[in-house]
Order: structure tokens, then sequence, then C-alpha cells
């Protein structure tokens, strides 16, 4: 047998298994030039079906006793606008922005439960497609680092959009220079201060930011490896002749940590948008 045609060891699986269909290899560990062309694909196939889900529920609605469909999409509307007017206290500003946090829920949600797929079913379904038994795909957009750094880079534009409309650009600068630490009469620690505060302020954006987008990739990407560890348990219980206890503690390590995973997923879809609406009426507030 060729030597390319050995089967992989449990550290190329996983190693294969991390790469990101991209359109051209990347050089760097920043390279704003790469485009990880798997987690746009399915990111938007699952925005459009976040969209179509709550389109049909709006236009199934009747005024009648709910179906369990619209009951359960009626429950989760009103938790999210419950969410909003606790967070969000100007009612002009919360006719976009808890639809907005709706949108980031669902959406989140779904993108999260693509970890729920078999490890392997997408990935050996796009390699058999394009013949190319080495081709690269990973099918959870929040296991990628660019993905849930770009959602929580849009929440910064909203808030810094917020803060100049709410505050006005006059009373928003003003606020950069003064907070935390307050100003001074005197002209030079006015000065001193201004500065502090102004780098204070953008290290506490950059912070939210990272911190937003971190707390999601890390959770979803460690389930990620969880799951490829117990799809391994698996591979090592079809090579042993003699471990007749393993697959039986692959099916049950996959199934609780399936069961569980249905909480992780949606836990993170729950904070991301409760973070989303916190620094969204912290935008609103004045210091």
């Amino acid at each position: 047998m060729a030597a390319e045609e050995h089967a992989p060891t449990a550290s190329e699986y996983i190693v294969h298994h991390l790469q990101h269909l991209q359109n051209i290899k990347q050089k760097s560990i920043v390279d704003f030039s790469v485009i990880n062309l798997d987690s746009i694909t399915v990111s938007v196939v699952l925005g459009l079906l976040g969209l179509f889900v709550m389109w049909l529920a709006a236009r199934k609605a009747t005024s009648g006793v709910p179906g369990r469909f619209q009951a359960a999409v009626e429950m989760l509307v009103e938790m999210v606008d419950n969410q909003a007017k606790a967070n969000i206290h100007n009612a002009q500003s919360r006719k976009f922005i808890a639809p907005l946090a709706l949108t980031v829920f669902v959406w989140i949600f779904l993108m999260n439960a693509m970890d729920m797929l078999p490890v392997d079913l997408l990935p050996v379904l796009w390699q058999h497609g394009t013949g190319d038994h080495h081709a690269y795909l990973r099918v959870v957009p929040t296991a990628d680092l660019s993905t849930t750094l770009g959602l929580s880079t849009g929440v910064l534009v909203l808030c810094l959009i917020y803060s100049v409309k709410i505050k006005g650009l006059g009373g928003w600068a003003h606020e950069l220079v003064t907070a935390p630490f307050g100003t001074s009469k005197n002209p030079i620690f006015a000065v001193i201060l201004g500065v502090v505060n102004l780098a204070m302020q953008i290290i506490e954006y950059v912070a939210k930011t990272v911190s937003h987008g971190m707390r999601l990739f890390g959770n979803m990407y460690a389930g990620e490896l969880v799951f490829m560890l117990i799809a391994l348990m698996g591979g090592a219980a079809a090579m042993s002749l003699s471990g007749v206890l393993l697959p039986v503690g692959h099916i049950i390590a996959g199934s609780i940590w399936a069961i569980f995973h249905i909480l992780i997923i949606t836990l993170q879809a729950f904070i991301f948008m409760m973070l989303t609406l916190i620094y969204l009426g912290q935008a609103h507030e004045a210091h």
C-alpha cells in the first residue's frame, strides 16, 4: 500500500478536521486576505433558514389557541422582548434592537447546533462530491474565530453608533475624555486625566469586543474537539477485537456529551444575545 494511503493517526485526523475550506492558503497567523469559505457559506445558509422559520411562524400565526410551533416562537419572542426592555430603556431604540437580539439568538443557536451533526458526515460528503479525499470542510461557524469576532465587532459598531445617536457626537467625545476618572479645573491635570480616560475607554471597548467573541469561540471550539475525541474512540473500537467495552463506552460518552451539548449551544447563544443587549444598553447610558 502506498504511504499516502495509510489511515490517518489521531493527530492527523484532528488536524485535518480543524482546517478550513479557504480561498487561498494561510501564510501567517493574521492574514486578512484569507476567507474561510465554509464558515461564510454555512452561516449564510443557516441565517436564511432562521429567517424562513421565523417568517413561517409569523405567516401561520393565529389569534386563537396557538399550536406548539407558534407557542414556542411566541415564548422565544416574549423572552427576548423582556430582556430588551430590561436593558434598553429607550422605546424607540428597542424597535430595532429587540428584533436584532432575536436574530442574534436564533442565528447563533443554529450555527452552534451544527456541532450536533456527526463529525465526519458533511466533510465526507464534501470529499466525495469534490472527488478530493483530502478536501477540508468545517461546519461549525462559531468554532471559527473569524466568525465570532466578526459578530462581536458588529456589536461594537452598533454601540458606537448608538453612543453618538443618543448622546450626540460632542457628548460622546466629552464622555471619552472624562470617564471614568472625571476631569480637573487645572489645565495640566485635565489633559493628563483626559489621556488616561481615553486610554481606559479604548481598552474597555477592545476588551469587551474581544471577550464577547472569544467566549463563544472558546466554548464551541472545545465542544468540537470533544466530539472529535469521541469519534476517535469509536474508530479505536472498530480497530480493536478485544476492546469489547470500548464501543459501549463510545455510545455512552457520545450520548451524554450530545445531551449536555444541547444545553451548551443554547446557553452560549443566550449569553451572546444578553451581552449584546447589555453593551447596547450601556451605550444609551451616560457615565
